[in-house]
């Protein structure tokens, strides 16, 4: 089991920045990726960014250049840098681990962390 909690939501002004962190427990040795994403009121979850135990990054198109994803392995902790903020990402913000053992994938997510944008 991997558990995640999420922190560094809040209200931020248009124009601000937040940086949302993801601490990671538990089996955390076999978690081969995780990822950030968000889901508005009345819209779907979407993927901000995901990175790999290797660092590797991927953003979805319309995140990369004011989202940055980085992992401090050392803290076990996820992270994702926010800035130019606008009123349309106000959403709930989630953190993804992705673990994989023989012949299985399992997923967790954290709880979710506010976010709003307004002025």
């Amino acid at each position: 089991q991997v558990q995640l909690v999420e922190s560094g939501g809040g209200l931020v002004q248009p124009g601000g920045s937040l940086r949302l962190s993801c601490a990671a427990s538990g089996s955390i040795f076999s978690i081969s990726a995780m990822g950030w994403y968000r889901q508005a009121p009345g819209k779907q979850r979407e993927l901000i960014a995901t990175i790999t135990s290797g660092g590797t990054t991927n953003y979805a198109d319309s995140m990369e250049g004011r989202f940055t994803i980085s992992r401090d392995n050392a803290k076990n902790t996820l992270y994702l840098q926010m800035n130019s903020l606008q009123p349309e990402d106000t959403a709930v913000y989630y953190c993804k681990a992705v673990r994989v053992r023989p012949g299985a994938r399992f997923e967790y997510w954290g709880q979710g962390t506010q976010v709003t944008v307004s002025s």
